[in-house]
C-alpha cells in the first residue's frame, strides 16, 4: 500500500490582504483572510472609536447578546463571512454612498478598519451576463462587444 496523504485546502497559506467590506444597505463581510486571523470565531462584538474613526470587531461567544454571528455567505468554509451590520452603522452615523473594502489590521485582539484610510469601491459582476458560447463563436471584435452589451442591458 502507498503512503498517501489526503491534500486539505486548509494547509495552503492565505495569499490576500485580509479585508472588511461594509455595504451601503448596512452589511459588513470578512474575507477568509479576515476570518482567520480573528481566530474564526463564530461571533464577534462591534466596537468603535469615533475620535479615530474607526470600527473594531472582537471575538465573543455566540451567546454574547450583543454578538454577531458571522455566516458564510455561500455556505462554506471559504467565506466571505457577513454580519447584519445596519443598526450599529446607523447608530453612530456611518452612511457609506457605496459598497467600500478596507484592508484590515490587527490591534491586540480587535480586527480593525479605519474609515479616513483609502478604501476601494466595490461592484458586483453578476449583472453582466456574457455571450453564451455559441455567441462567442460566431462574433469577433465589434460584433463580440456588442453582444455583450446587448446581453448586459437585458
Amino acid at each position: 500500500m502507498t503512503d498517501f496523504e489526503t491534500f486539505r485546502k486548509t494547509l495552503v497559506p492565505l495569499k490576500r490582504d485580509p479585508t472588511i467590506t461594509v455595504q451601503k444597505r448596512g452589511t459588513m463581510s470578512l474575507n477568509k483572510a479576515a476570518q482567520v486571523l480573528l481566530g474564526a470565531p463564530a461571533a464577534v462584538e462591534l466596537l468603535y472609536d469615533a475620535s479615530a474613526r474607526t470600527i473594531g470587531l472582537r471575538p465573543v461567544s455566540a451567546r454574547a447578546d450583543h454578538g454577531y454571528c458571522l455566516r458564510s455567505s455561500t455556505g462554506t468554509d471559504a467565506g466571505p463571512f457577513v454580519i447584519s451590520a445596519m443598526a450599529f452603522l446607523h447608530f453612530y452615523d456611518i452612511y457609506p454612498e457605496a459598497t467600500l473594502r478596507w484592508v484590515a489590521y490587527l490591534a491586540g485582539d480587535v480586527l480593525c478598519i479605519n474609515l479616513e484610510d483609502d478604501a476601494t469601491a466595490v461592484t458586483s459582476n453578476r449583472a453582466f451576463k456574457s455571450p453564451t458560447p455559441s455567441e462567442a463563436a460566431v462574433a469577433d471584435g465589434a460584433e463580440f462587444d456588442e453582444l455583450k452589451a446587448r446581453r448586459a442591458g437585458r
